[in-house]
Parts: C-alpha cells; sequence; structure tokens
C-alpha cells in the first residue's frame, strides 16, 4: 500500500469510516453527509408534505372564507413559516447533531430535545398506522369493481344508499325499507340519514369499529399485515441513514405531483368541477376579521411545515457546513404551501362532480381527514369510468406522501440516540438502531390495529401533537435568542453562510415569530373542545390520557433543567444556573476546520475547546497577562548571561545541547 493510501486509510478510520474502503467524499465521514443538496431538498419537501397537505389544508380553506383565507396563510407563512424553518434548519446544520446534540448551544435546555423526541415518537406511531390503512385501500383497489361502489355487501346495513348503477345493484332490505329513495340521488329519507358505501365499507368492514374505546375487540389481521408491510419499507428506505432515503426522494417526494396533476387534469374535465373549485376559493373577504380565521392560517402553516418535530434539525444536521440553507427554507416553505393550495384543485374538482351528480351543496360531501381520504373521495372515485385506476393512484399518492414524512420522523429518533450514545461501535451498527426503533415502532402500533384502534388514533393525532409542540418551539426561540444571544447566533450564521441573516429574519427570530407562536397557543387554548367522532364522544378518563400525552413531552423541559442545575457546579443556585445555560465547550461546528474565530482552539491548550462569545474578552486578558509574565521572565533571565552569551546553567539544566 502506498504511503498516500495508509494516510488516506488512517484517517478514514479516525473518522469512522469503514477500513479497506476508499474514503468518500462526505464532509463529516463519521456522520456522513447527503450525497447533493437536491437529496436534502427533497427530503425535507416530502418531510413537510404530508397527509395534512391532502386532507386538512382544502377543508380549512373552504370553512374559512375560500381565497379570503389565502391572506392570513401566506401572512403567516411569511412572518413565522420561512423564519422558524430557517431557524431550525440553520441550528441543525451548523452544530451537525441531532435533536438532542444541538443542545450544547445551552445544555439546561436539552429537555427540549427529548420534548422533541417524544413527539416524533408519538407521531411515528400513529402515522404508519394511517399510511398502512392507506396500503389495505391501494390492494383493495386491484380489482374490476371497488368494494365500496354498491350497497349488495354483507356488511353493509339497510341505511346504505349508493350513488351509482340502479335499483337491482341495492341489497333487497334496503329496497323494501326506502320506498322514496331515488336511486343516484341523495334524497334523505325522512327517518334516517343516509349513508354511503364507502362510509360502510371503512366502518363495518375495514375498522369493523368497536362501541368504545375501551372495547379494543381483536386486532384486525389485514391492517396488522399492512402495518408490518409500511415498517418494512420504511426500514428499508433507512437502512442506510441518509445515504438510502436520499435517493429513495427522488421519486416518494415528486411522483406525487404526477398523480396530483393526473387527478387534476381528469378532475377539471368533469362536470360540476367548476362548482367545486368555485367552493373552494370563493372569497369571503368578511371572515377576514374574524380571529378564529388567522389562528387556523397560523396553526395550519405552523404544523404543516413540521416545526419543533425535530425532524428538521436532524435533516439538516447532514448538510455540509457552508450549504446555503436560507435559500432551501424558502424553497422548502413555498413548495409545501403551493402543495396544499395545488392539492385543493385536485380534491374540490371531484368533490364539486360529486355534488353535483347527487344535486347536493358542495358542503354536504366536503370533509377532512380520515373521513376524506377513506370515506369522501373514495366514493367520489366510483363515479369515474375505470375507477380503480384512480383509485390505485390516489392511494398510492397517500402512501408517498406518508412515507416522506415517516422516514423523517424515524430518522430524527434513530440519529438523536446515535449522536447521544456516540460510540464507534453504534455509529457503525446504525442499522441495528433503526431495526429496533422499527420493531418497537410497529409493536406500539399493534394496539392501533384493534377495533377500537381508530380512537386511539385521532386521540394520538389531536393531543400528542398539539398545544405541546407549540410550547417546544417556542422555548427554543427564547433559548436561541435570550439565553444564548441573537448576536451570537447571528455570528454563527454568518460564520457559516458567509453572510448574516436578513434584517427581516433577525426581526423575526426575536420579536414576531415568538409572539405569533404564543397567539397559537392562546387560540389552541380558546378553541379547545373535547375530541368526539363522529357521534362518539370520547369519556373523561381517554381524554385524560390525551392530555398526559400532551404533557409527556412538554414535561420534559423543567424536569431536565432541574436536573441540569442540580448537577453543575457551583456554591449558590443563581451560580448553577448560570453555569447550567452557558454553552458547553463542544458547542459549535462538529469539524475542526470550520471551527475558526471564536471557536479556534487555543495555542496554549492541548485539547481544541470552542469558547462562547461572552468569555472571549476574559480569555483575550488572560492571554494578555501570560504574555507580559513571559516577558518579565525573559528579562531576567537575560541579566544573569555569562559574558560568552551562554545562559546559566541554573536557566539550562543541558547547557551542551
Amino acid at each position: 500500500m502506498s504511503e498516500s493510501n495508509t494516510i488516506a486509510a488512517s484517517t478514514a478510520d479516525q473518522n469512522g469510516a469503514v477500513p479497506g474502503e476508499p474514503v468518500k467524499k462526505d464532509e463529516n465521514s463519521r456522520r456522513g453527509n447527503w450525497g447533493n443538496q437536491i437529496e436534502f431538498v427533497l427530503t425535507s419537501v416530502g418531510y413537510a408534505v404530508g397527509l395534512g397537505n391532502v386532507w386538512r389544508f382544502p377543508y380549512l380553506c373552504y370553512r374559512n372564507g375560500g381565497g379570503a383565507f389565502m391572506l392570513p396563510y401566506f401572512i403567516m407563512l411569511v412572518f413565522c413559516g420561512i423564519p422558524l424553518f430557517f431557524l431550525e434548519l440553520s441550528f441543525g446544520q451548523f452544530a451537525s447533531q441531532g435533536c438532542l446534540g444541538v443542545w450544547k448551544i445551552s445544555p439546561m435546555f436539552k429537555g427540549v430535545g427529548y420534548g422533541m423526541m417524544v413527539v416524533s415518537t408519538y407521531i411515528g406511531i400513529y402515522y404508519n398506522v394511517v399510511i398502512c390503512i392507506a396500503f389495505y385501500y391501494f390492494f383493495q383497489s386491484m380489482t374490476n369493481l371497488l368494494p365500496w361502489t354498491y350497497c349488495n355487501n354483507p356488511w353493509n346495513t339497510p341505511d346504505c344508499s349508493g350513488v351509482v348503477g340502479t335499483g337491482h345493484r341495492l341489497n333487497g332490505s334496503l329496497a323494501n325499507a326506502t320506498t322514496s329513495l331515488v336511486v343516484g340521488v341523495t334524497e334523505v329519507v325522512n327517518r334516517t340519514k343516509r349513508t354511503s358505501p364507502s362510509e360502510e365499507y371503512w366502518k363495518h368492514y375495514v375498522l369493523n369499529i368497536s362501541d368504545d374505546i375501551g372495547n379494543f375487540g381483536e386486532v384486525r389481521l389485514p391492517i396488522l399485515g399492512c402495518l408490518a408491510i409500511s415498517w418494512f419499507v420504511v426500514f428499508l428506505c433507512l437502512i442506510r441513514g441518509v445515504k438510502s432515503s436520499g435517493k429513495v426522494v427522488y421519486f416518494t417526494a415528486t411522483f406525487p405531483y404526477v398523480v396530483l396533476t393526473i387527478l387534476f387534469i381528469r378532475g377539471i374535465t368533469l362536470d360540476g368541477a367548476i362548482n367545486g373549485i368555485k367552493y373552494y376559493l370563493t372569497p369571503q373577504w368578511q371572515k377576514v376579521l374574524d380571529a378564529k380565521v388567522w389562528g387556523d392560517a397560523a396553526s395550519q402553516i405552523f404544523y404543516s411545515l413540521g416545526c419543533a418535530w425535530g425532524g428538521l434539525i436532524t435533516m439538516a444536521s447532514y448538510n455540509k457546513f457552508h450549504n446555503n440553507c436560507f435559500r432551501d427554507s424558502i424553497i422548502i416553505s413555498i413548495t409545501n404551501c403551493a402543495t396544499s393550495v395545488y392539492a385543493g384543485f385536485v380534491i374540490f374538482s371531484i368533490l364539486g362532480f360529486m355534488a353535483h351528480h347527487l344535486n347536493v351543496p358542495v358542503s354536504e360531501v366536503a370533509d377532512h381527514g380520515p373521513g376524506l381520504a377513506f370515506v369522501a373521495y373514495p366514493e367520489a372515485l366510483t363515479l369515474l369510468p375505470i375507477s380503480p385506476l384512480w383509485s390505485l393512484l390516489f392511494f398510492f399518492m397517500l402512501i408517498l406522501l406518508g412515507l416522506g414524512t415517516q422516514f423523517c420522523l424515524l430518522e430524527t429518533l434513530v440519529t438523536a440516540i446515535v449522536d447521544e450514545i456516540g460510540t464507534d461501535w453504534i455509529i457503525r451498527n446504525k442499522t441495528v438502531v433503526t431495526l429496533s426503533v422499527a420493531i418497537v415502532g410497529f409493536l406500539l402500533g399493534v394496539p392501533l390495529t384493534t377495533r377500537a384502534g381508530i380512537y386511539w388514533l385521532l386521540l394520538m393525532d389531536n393531543y400528542a401533537a398539539s398545544f405541546s409542540l407549540v410550547i417546544i418551539s417556542c422555548i427554543m426561540c427564547i433559548c436561541i435568542m435570550y439565553i444564548y444571544g441573537h448576536r451570537n447566533y447571528f455570528k454563527d450564521v454568518e460564520m457559516m453562510l458567509g453572510f448574516p441573516p436578513p434584517l427581516f429574519f433577525k426581526v423575526c427570530w426575536r420579536f414576531i415569530s415568538p409572539v405569533i407562536i404564543s397567539f397559537i397557543l392562546i387560540f389552541t387554548v380558546i378553541q379547545y373542545k373535547p375530541i368526539t367522532y363522529n357521534d362518539y364522544v370520547y369519556p373523561g378518563w381517554s381524554l385524560a390520557i390525551g392530555f398526559a400525552m400532551a404533557l409527556s413531552s412538554v414535561v420534559c423541559i423543567p424536569v431536565y433543567a432541574l436536573y441540569k442545575i442540580s448537577r453543575s457546579p457551583g456554591a449558590t443556585f443563581r451560580e448553577r444556573l448560570k453555569n447550567s445555560c452557558r454553552s458547553h465547550p463542544k458547542w459549535g461546528p462538529a469539524l475542526q476546520e470550520h471551527r475558526t474565530g471564536r471557536y479556534a482552539p487555543m495555542a496554549s491548550e492541548d485539547t481544541v475547546e470552542a469558547r462562547p462569545l461572552k468569555e472571549k474578552e476574559e480569555l483575550k486578558e488572560e492571554q494578555k497577562e501570560e504574555e507580559k509574565e513571559k516577558e518579565r521572565k525573559d528579562e531576567i533571565s537575560l541579566t544573569i548571561q555569562g559574558s560568552n552569551g551562554s545562559t546559566n546553567t541554573h536557566n539550562n539544566p543541558n547547557p551542551s545541547a
């Protein structure tokens, strides 16, 4: 082996790369980097653009004034969404650490990182259950006739009323019980409300839903099998961390736009599609004065971008140090919001067609959440020619949208664990950690595949990641801007990007965004209503569990803060508090080559330590004193030299050296 190869192999071994393999081009070969910046952007787009863009935003838009909702929506994007997105990306990229490691910036606040992990765990558990149901519908769409088209199935009830076909397609009990029903038109029977075949398929066949959240019943084996498939797919895509997921996102992050476009073109060619789009976009300007509209806009921006989940910090930590994350944050945020608006056209063009077919207002067929994805939209698809094809495309799109978010949720947990332990063994065996987390996630998701699973899924969705995210994000802003110091952070960003953050972002980080976050929190509390599912009211004990889940992520913050204060040096509480807030010596760029300026190693020390800005002046003074002391010693040494210029043996024990 040549000398250069020997050095390369040695360097690879020191950086955690596998010995014997050629040194990769990663800037940080110990943790790894994205193959290129397109992979990071696509992964972040896949993370931010999720199921909520399809099944929540269009509903919020039409409910809050149609096109008028766009005004507060984009104002909140500019003043809260993009600044917070940029803050989290720059935070993770600067330290090259996950959601735990970055809190070397102020160790007392590491509980915020643990809170992010708890939130990501909850979301990861139930989010994959939603993906597995999409898998189930995808497999069920591989047929000549969609199983939720007609009412002549064993799971249907006498109240079922289909929108396709003629009277002989309906079961006999329905024909005998409802003489006033005209098939194909939803004239509601006086004694009961119409239930669609897709709704009964969802409730009585897919879920076989129980009558109470405490009545678990048996595990739905088809759903359990799809859950195993879903977790297996996620694990395979993350088997080599960002190296493998970065390649997968070329498909998972882009193909949903192909499907959206296909469905959009098909949708706008249908009768009644224009009415649906008008219903979606027609502005009701009087609603702009309603505080609830602004609250919904702020909340949707905040939750849609994935702020405070830990995923943005984690994904950015694999960037190269000087990557322009400012540009990336703007591109990803705008792409996310544009996707939401575009998805609204796709959804409401089909719903408008369905409303036209049924001769009812669009509001009667519009829905959100699982009701839109698994009831309203699938029913609308049964009205189209070659309906199984459109159903396959729609559910495949939902699967890809969900997987893009799920990749980042799992990687957030794995990265946090690996960075925290940080040994060479766990870095080399990161795949084992990924597999372990996936298995635990699968097991924790099993209760959600029971007959009561939908109750628990909605409980987790409403409580596990609600106001707790807002609190975590607010504390993160306060810590970075006011505990660590905004001047320090602005200098860090400038050192990383080569230019300081624009003035607008400085103002938003310090003042505007925290105020908006506080407004979201207050709005969430004021607008709180106990969760219900259709006509089912959740019992008090289940709501208590929901609040416990919400608090479990927030309580990490004060608990860890008290622990850190108790372990910090100091004679008084005030000294301990001050020391626990002070940046860790290892805070700063991960690689030595980037530790310049105030993070440069001190010449008089063997170890490389980053010095917080507040201590820099003190260190300079100490250096000056040391230099003066050295000069005084040199002067004293010169006065006792011999006439031949040699130094006295007291000062040089080895004159002949």
